[in-house]
């Protein structure tokens, strides 16, 4: 795909951060393009910003975890439009706590939206984008598909799967002499709302490890993310990194193996510590 002029793009997660500025830049492009958030009110903004820039948006309120309603959302698309040639499987969440802490529940939350959410896209609009004769998936993994992190391993376990399932898709796809591009994202530090409305499975101090995230580990906005995974469908790239911090994480992470484990854990552990202190200080002048 070498351009998005008069093509259609679908994207989940679209209500804010990456997949909000996905919408806006293809539609910049001459794309058109189907919208779609469990965030009803995201969503609704989102589709208001494309209408200011001339687009006629197609949005639709969706829990990508429901099999049935991504589905019925695929073709509805391509019945509306008339064909499918791109799909972003962007929505994504997360939830705090070790492994013993964290109870099923919030592990099945964080991976059914993260990784069942891609596969049901992409396994509805697969047909669809081969139909097109010039289809694309971007499958959104993470920095955390990259490497394990303390406190995160239903949505490190999520994301991994995500960039697994991806890499053997498109094998197959190639394989199969299909005309459809296969493309999995890594970002690094974004500016969006995921940290901001994550929760706990246990005391975490979430608005305290979001400041820290906004304040020292975001240093890319979504706009430019946006901007480099569409660089990367155009140019057939098979994995996008987006950030510094992800292509470091990338090349450090290949050249320890898996020694990168205890000197993250180091920094892990003195992160939750400069979490603590400023709690414990201000118990103490109380």
């Amino acid at each position: 795909m070498k351009d998005f002029h008069d093509k259609v793009a679908a994207i989940t997660g679209a209500g804010s951060g990456i997949g909000r500025a996905l919408a806006l830049q293809l539609v910049a492009e001459g794309a058109r393009v189907a919208i779609s958030d469990w965030d009803a009110d995201g969503l609704a903004e989102t589709a208001l910003l494309l209408k200011e820039q001339g687009a006629e948006p197609h949005s639709t309120v969706l829990d990508v975890r429901d099999r049935v309603a991504v589905h019925a959302w695929a073709d509805a698309v391509a019945a509306h439009f008339g064909a499918v040639n791109l799909v972003v499987n962007n929505a994504g969440i997360t939830i705090f706590g070790t492994v013993e802490e964290s109870p099923y529940e919030d592990i099945e939350r964080v991976v059914d939206v993260d990784f069942w959410g891609v596969v049901h896209g992409t396994k509805a609009f697969l047909p669809h984008l081969a139909a097109s004769g010039d289809g694309h998936v971007v499958n959104v993994s993470s920095i955390f598909g990259l490497f394990g992190v303390p406190t995160q391993s239903s949505y490190n376990a999520a994301k991994f799967a995500v960039r697994g399932f991806t890499e053997a898709l498109r094998q197959e796809l190639l394989i199969a002499r299909q005309p459809v591009g296969v493309t999995c994202v890594h970002p690094g530090g974004i500016k969006t709302n995921i940290v901001n409305n994550a929760t706990a499975s246990n005391a975490a101090d979430t608005a305290g490890i979001a400041r820290v995230f906004n304040e020292r580990l975001t240093r890319t906005t979504p706009e430019a993310a946006a901007r480099t995974i569409l660089r990367g469908v155009r140019r057939g790239r098979p994995k996008v990194l987006i950030g510094a911090d992800a292509v470091a994480v990338d090349l450090l992470v290949r050249a320890l193996g898996a020694s990168y484990q205890r000197p993250f854990a180091a920094v892990s552990r003195r992160l939750t510590a400069s979490l603590a202190a400023p709690a414990s200080s201000k118990k103490g002048s109380a």
